[in-house]
């Protein structure tokens, strides 16, 4: 191949990804912009939305590469089988990684608030809004994360190309809808 059917390829392969993360990244954006209220109703929750953000990124972009690596090495078919054991395993250990880092993160976070001497919620509600937020978000994510990988796979493209723009995406994008969705919902129950 000459450098530019390679760059050719490249562009062809990593620009619509790209151009998702972009427009992901805006709603992301904004919806966290509208999110003032519930960070003064959660003292403390500001702290953690990176950590949440990084963390799901981090769990799900492994996930799309062990499963594309399982699809270049024939381990893993491209489609959805209800006894494929490799991804159902897959999937599990992901979401499982997922609302242990929430958990962590929220825990972390209110240790060293507390340390600060700075304004914080209480501990409870803090890891109530991690785990609720981290189970959402891994449930959706897993299903973006399967779904783009075996599409973009069955029409041959390299799925470690749209692993990563698409997950960052689409965990940047869930990740605060569903922050803000469980913040409200401890909220309602009577979390403070």
């Amino acid at each position: 191949m000459t450098v530019r059917e390679v760059a050719t390829e490249a562009y062809r392969e990593g620009l619509p990804a790209l151009s998702a993360s972009l427009v992901g990244g805006l709603i992301a954006g904004v919806v966290l912009g509208g999110m003032r209220g519930e960070f003064r109703a959660v003292p403390g929750l500001l702290v953690l939305v990176p950590a949440l953000l990084a963390t799901r990124g981090n769990v799900y972009g492994s996930l799309g590469a062990r499963i594309a690596t399982a699809l270049h090495q024939g381990l893993v078919e491209p489609r959805l089988r209800t006894d494929d054991d490799r991804l159902q395993r897959a999937v599990a250990a992901a979401i499982a990684n997922g609302l242990i880092a929430s958990t962590f993160a929220a825990v972390v976070a209110y240790v060293i608030l507390v340390g600060l001497g700075s304004q914080h919620a209480p501990l409870v509600t803090l890891v109530s809004i991690a785990v609720l937020a981290g189970l959402l978000s891994g449930i959706t994510l897993s299903l973006i994360v399967v779904g783009v990988v075996f599409a973009g796979y069955r029409r041959g493209y390299n799925p470690d190309t749209l692993v990563g723009p698409i997950v960052t995406t689409a965990g940047d994008v869930f990740g605060i809808a569903f922050l803000l969705l469980a913040v409200r919902v401890v909220l309602r129950l009577g979390g403070t």
